[in-house]
């Protein structure tokens, strides 16, 4: 994970030989970049007569070679990402998780680790704000690491909108929580039932967990609030995003009073403002993003391109750029299946993952996205929230997001904890607005990347676009109905103007009776006495 430092080793890594394949040079020559709008024609001309020895469409219909995975660079101490001059023992951690810092090869702490540990540790709420892939779980992770005791169970809830988040909050806590002796389970849907109580019965000091599944085992009665003491809720913008409101009103109502709340998130809407108003008290605002929020060592570009072409330019940028680890954004489900078949189909080995898929199915693609085994990642928003994987060196937006918001988030996934990246965007004709609101959000103008051997297409006759041409149809909604209000009186019509007038004198601005009333009291009040 890259929120937590425990998967991202400072030392020098060594550098892995690329094999060579049968009928190649031991280095194989990569393709010249053409990008950008100001390249000129014969710098475009120059560039494909350097690559005669490896013709496009013999590599495109040939697949390719499988590609040793190589080690990354060394984590760069970036002074916009870590505080240089603090370290892990300035922050009043203990020795168990100094020793565990320093094993994993951790010196300097992030900007958001370094400003929140302090005051957490003195246990007091918190609302934190920092770019993505900066080290937000363990700003919180520590500090409950530090302060929950060893035997008490369900001391601290830590949640998360996914459940792939929540895999990897537990998981990279455990792993600095490995010489303290502490428990921690983690409770998501997808998984059995019977496995994730069975867990609980063992009384963890920390649960890690999505709103949905909390909510289901404390109405079953394997877990309670009762005891909890620090509460955190991670990424509370994305779970608010996608309908854990009352869950998570619910939760915080049924915690303890006395408790420290921590909520951490990339983005501070004025919901959120209001949540921390109603569920925290008096909480330190700490904001480690300034200006931009996106990260500024993320090489961006956008290639414009028609919708129909949008598979073959991706087929184009994988064969002719050959990143190492890839992850792909698309907007629905159905079109990161099918566009996994079409890369299979044309020699590239891709895997999907989105919120259809089996839990053990999802977990598994995971695996083989941390041990390196796969290159090329096809998911849903939804699913790659907790995909913070190390590897990840490029990153494409195969559907621009409708929210702006969700761009940072997506380029994210690289560039972990101040190592580079490169994100790529497909921009269609229509999407030109959108391209510009994200320009405006990240203060950053996003430059053209140009392909001028790529064959661009006419539209096809059988090309149907995903919005609908036609307007969709108005239904009249009946009107509104008083349930409480009685039947309508009648009024009458008066025959001409001056029984009208008349009329209006005697009863001005009311409603006109048209008789006498059905029961009368005729002086007479029954009080019901003699019917008891």
């Amino acid at each position: 994970m890259s929120d937590s430092p425990a998967d991202e080793p400072t030392g020098d890594a060594p550098q892995e030989t690329p094999q060579s394949v049968e009928g190649e040079p031991t280095k194989k020559k990569r393709r010249r970049r053409r990008r950008r709008g100001g390249a000129s024609e014969s710098e475009g001309t120059a560039n494909a007569g350097s690559d005669q020895s490896a013709p496009a469409e013999t590599e495109a219909d040939a697949p390719r070679p499988k590609k040793t995975k190589q080690a990354l660079p060394p984590i760069a101490s970036d002074p916009e990402v870590f505080a240089v001059d603090k370290t892990f023992a300035d922050l009043g951690l203990n020795e168990t998780l100094l020793g565990a810092l320093d094993h994993a090869g951790f010196k300097h702490p992030t900007h958001i680790q370094h400003q929140l540990i302090p005051p957490a540790l003195t246990g007091g709420d918190i609302l934190g704000q920092a770019k993505t892939g900066t080290g937000k779980t363990a700003a919180f992770g520590l500090p409950i690491l530090h302060m929950v005791e060893k035997g008490k169970p369900f001391q601290a809830l830590i949640l998360s909108p996914t459940r792939e988040l929540a895999i990897q909050i537990r998981d990279g806590l455990r792993d600095l929580a490995a010489q303290t002796g502490l428990r921690l389970t983690a409770v998501y849907g997808g998984q059995r039932m019977h496995t994730q109580i069975q867990e609980l019965e063992r009384g963890p000091e920390i649960i890690v967990g999505t709103p949905g599944r909390i909510m289901d085992m404390v109405g079953r009665g394997h877990l309670r609030f009762d005891k909890i003491k620090f509460a955190v809720l991670d990424e509370v913008d994305r779970m608010l995003d996608i309908g854990f409101r009352e869950d998570i009103r619910k939760i915080l109502g049924q915690c303890p009073k006395e408790r420290q709340t921590i909520m951490v998130s990339a983005t501070l809407s004025p919901e959120i403002e209001d949540l921390a108003r109603r569920y925290m008290n008096r909480p330190d605002k700490i904001v480690t993003t300034s200006g931009s929020l996106t990260v500024k060592i993320v090489e961006q570009h956008y290639l414009t391109v028609e919708p129909w072409d949008k598979k073959k330019l991706l087929h184009h940028l994988l064969t002719h750029e050959e990143p190492a680890l890839t992850l792909i954004f698309c907007r629905l489900k159905r079109t990161v299946d099918d566009l996994d078949r079409y890369l299979r189909q044309n020699g590239i080995e891709s895997h999907a993952i989105h919120g259809d898929l089996r839990q053990s199915k999802r977990e598994q693609v995971i695996k083989e996205l941390r041990t390196g085994s796969l290159e090329v990642l096809i998911a849903s928003d939804l699913a790659a929230r907790g995909l913070d994987v190390v590897g990840i060196s490029h990153v494409i937006n195969y559907d621009l997001p409708e929210d702006p918001d969700l761009y940072v988030h997506r380029i994210g996934r690289t560039a972990r904890a101040g190592r580079g990246g490169i994100a790529w965007s497909f921009v269609t004709p229509a999407q030109g607005k959108l391209l510009t609101h994200i320009e405006l959000l990240i203060n950053a103008q996003i430059d053209r990347m140009e392909y001028p051997d790529f064959d661009y297409t006419e539209r096809p006759d059988n090309w149907k676009d995903d919005t609908p041409t036609r307007p969709i149809a108005k239904v009249d909604a009946p009107p509104p109905v008083n349930r409480m209000a009685g039947p309508a009186i009648p009024t009458s019509k008066p025959k001409d103007a001056k029984s009208q007038k008349k009329l209006d004198e005697k009863f001005p601005g009311g409603i006109v009776p048209t008789k006498l009333p059905a029961k009368r009291m005729h002086g007479k009040l029954s009080t019901g006495r003699g019917k008891r």
